[in-house]
């Protein structure tokens, strides 16, 4: 991923869970903001065989600057949850 910005809504979020992905029933990009807030946004699922979700962010997504991370969360049609290793993505303030 390259530069990030805060405000920015030009982005998907996409992460690689390496699972197949074809039974999910949920997923979602949870994540933790610099100031300690945590949230998860809504996720797709793409390219099953690669096993990628990603998420397309609105105004108001990416609202603070600093280390942000971010994690898959997938729940399987059999009610299996798969959890992903954390990304980290530093978020820097326009014009900064």
């Amino acid at each position: 991923m390259g530069n990030v910005f805060v405000g920015q809504s030009a982005l998907r979020i996409t992460l690689r869970t390496f699972r197949d992905l074809g039974n999910v029933e949920k997923a979602v990009i949870k994540y933790s903001k610099p100031n300690g807030r945590a949230g998860e946004f809504a996720a797709v699922v793409d390219e099953n065989a690669k096993g990628n979700i990603h998420h397309d962010c609105i105004a108001g997504d990416i609202d603070v600057s600093g280390w942000w991370s971010f994690w898959a969360v997938v729940t399987m049609g059999d009610g299996r949850i798969a959890v992903g290793e954390t990304s980290r993505v530093f978020v820097r303030r326009q014009g900064g």
